[in-house]
């Protein structure tokens, strides 16, 4: 029976003080230890590591974070991306509620367009995600539309008249009758996340 021989490693030139040596690993860049403290110590070296371990660090705080983060925040971050969509979606339309694009109010915080629900998340959690549900709206028809100023039920029936307008009366019953309930898993909302974050980047490419 033959014995196969053994491959011979290739020699490497130590990056510190430039002998030829045989490496035992196909990583190793120093010919000994010595010469592999020299090699730390150099700039350009101590600025790679220093990179490495600071994506290091990232990626473990990230981990971190993932473990903790609750049902309620995979909801949010899911929402942001939603809304971001139907503001997209809606740009050149005007407000659901009033029908108008409202005077300056581009300074407010997030701008002055919000993605208002027709039928509210607290009550039609459900609903929460449908697009059908959810459309442009002024952040001042938004902020009144409270469920006992007199003010609330104006801009909840111009949202509803102009609603059937937009997707037509059988969509807008399909909102109003009955559903069943629904409590979305952390798997679920993080899909929902990647969703509307790809159609964002649809429109946005779209736009372009």
């Amino acid at each position: 029976m033959t014995r196969t021989a053994l491959k011979e490693v290739k020699q490497k030139t130590c990056k510190a003080c430039g002998k030829k040596f045989r490496p035992s690993l196909s990583t190793q860049k120093a010919c000994s230890v010595a010469c592999a403290l020299d090699l730390a110590k150099k700039p350009e070296n101590q600025a790679v590591a220093r990179k490495a371990i600071a994506q290091r660090e990232r990626r473990e705080i990230q981990v971190r974070k993932q473990k903790l983060k609750s049902r309620a925040d995979y909801i949010r971050e899911a929402q942001i991306e939603f809304n971001t969509f139907i503001r997209l979606r809606d740009k050149d339309e005007p407000c659901i509620c009033c029908g108008s694009y409202g005077p300056g109010e581009d300074w407010l915080t997030g701008g002055k367009w919000d993605a208002g629900h027709f039928l509210s998340r607290g009550a039609y959690p459900e609903l929460r995600f449908d697009e059908d549900n959810c459309h442009k709206q002024l952040k001042s028809c938004n902020g009144g539309s409270g469920k006992y100023a007199a003010k609330g039920r104006t801009v909840a029936q111009g949202y509803r008249e102009r609603l059937i307008q937009k997707i037509g009366q059988e969509r807008v019953d399909r909102l109003e009758g009955p559903h069943e309930a629904q409590r979305y898993t952390i798997e679920e909302l993080k899909g929902i996340k990647a969703l509307y974050r790809a159609k964002v980047k649809q429109l946005k490419e779209q736009a372009a």
